[in-house]
């Protein structure tokens, strides 16, 4: 299928002309008058069933980071993707230009990846902008992208068709692989998101199994500026400035691979188990666990069984925290 849409790209586009950062597009870089437009709509692509964002995309080949590609939208909405090969640790700039852009056109940017062992770049956006440059065009100023790989970058747009763009890749400070490590003691700051509804419903059906039991699952998001990877004890120590877990702060807690996760579990939210996976990791990336256990009485003669996973997606710059408790009836 992608070689059906480089072919329909190839012969009913203009050819996409990459140039060297600083120099003409193929003689074809004339500054095009942007006009204002009152109102940005960011059209991002569809999340399609294989998981892979470029099948959503028209994919036009790949762009060195440091060099331009120009090429003109030809249907309403619109999805052009371009593969981009990313040292380890960069921080990368991104930008459809005024110079080179149609009047009146409005644009979306997006990130992701990086492609993992199976060829998929997921559907998981690093990165994204709606109108941060010129006008109504896109702009990144600086995306930290720590792990090496080729990633795809997409321009879209909902009523473009007809004009042109030019789409600038470089580095930000003029070369790649300029990130810092993390400072001493850096925390990590969590962002709460919804968890999606496939997770939501395997959640509700592992509630309802037993009236002695309950489960609890929340998604966090975090930034991660810095070289290497954030740490399972930066997760950790970030999850406990939550009141509502500090409890759990008695047991020092035991790490555990993702594998292992799954025996932690009580079966009725084993189904959680892939899933989670599948819908927030890379496929590549080392995914970590600390658990956390206690028990106490919740009434004169009995007891509650409390366990905490506390789950670092390094790359994806995800925790998942999924808690689940038993009562003894």
């Amino acid at each position: 299928m992608m070689g059906r849409k480089l072919m329909e790209a190839l012969f009913v586009l203009p050819v996409a002309v990459l140039a060297a950062c600083g120099g003409d597009v193929a003689g074809t870089e004339q500054a095009v008058e942007l006009g204002e437009n009152t109102q940005g709509v960011l059209y991002a692509p569809p999340s399609p069933a294989s998981g892979n964002i470029l099948d959503s995309t028209t994919h036009l080949g790949s762009v060195n980071l440091g060099s331009a590609v120009q090429t003109s939208f030809t249907t309403n909405p619109q999805y052009y993707s371009f593969k981009v090969q990313v040292p380890a640790s960069s921080l990368v700039s991104l930008e459809v230009t005024h110079l080179g852009s149609s009047m009146y056109l409005d644009t979306g940017l997006f990130v992701y990846g990086p492609k993992n062992a199976s060829g998929s770049y997921g559907t998981t956006v690093l990165a994204q902008d709606d109108d941060a440059g010129y006008g109504q065009l896109s702009k990144l100023a600086s995306v930290p992208l720590t792990q090496p790989g080729e990633y795809l970058v997409v321009v879209s747009a909902g009523s473009g068709s007809g004009k042109q763009f030019r789409l600038q890749t470089g580095c930000v400070g003029g070369g790649c692989s300029t990130l810092a490590p993390a400072p001493a003691g850096y925390q990590l700051t969590l962002t709460e998101q919804a968890i999606t509804s496939q997770l939501q419903s395997t959640l509700a059906t592992g509630e309802a199994a037993y009236h002695y039991t309950s489960g609890s699952l929340r998604r966090f998001d975090f930034a991660w500026p810095y070289s290497g990877e954030p740490t399972l004890a930066q997760a950790d120590a970030a999850v406990f400035g939550f009141q509502e877990y500090q409890e759990y702060g008695y047991d020092a807690g035991t790490a555990l691979t993702y594998a292992q996760l799954y025996g932690y579990l009580y079966s009725e939210f084993q189904p959680l188990h892939a899933q989670i996976l599948s819908t927030y990791g890379n496929g590549v990336e080392n995914v970590q666990v600390m658990t956390h256990y206690y028990t106490r009485l919740v009434a004169p003669g009995a007891s509650g069984w409390f366990r905490l996973n506390v789950i670092l997606f390094p790359q994806s710059r995800k925790v998942i925290v999924f808690e689940q408790t038993a009562y003894e009836t």
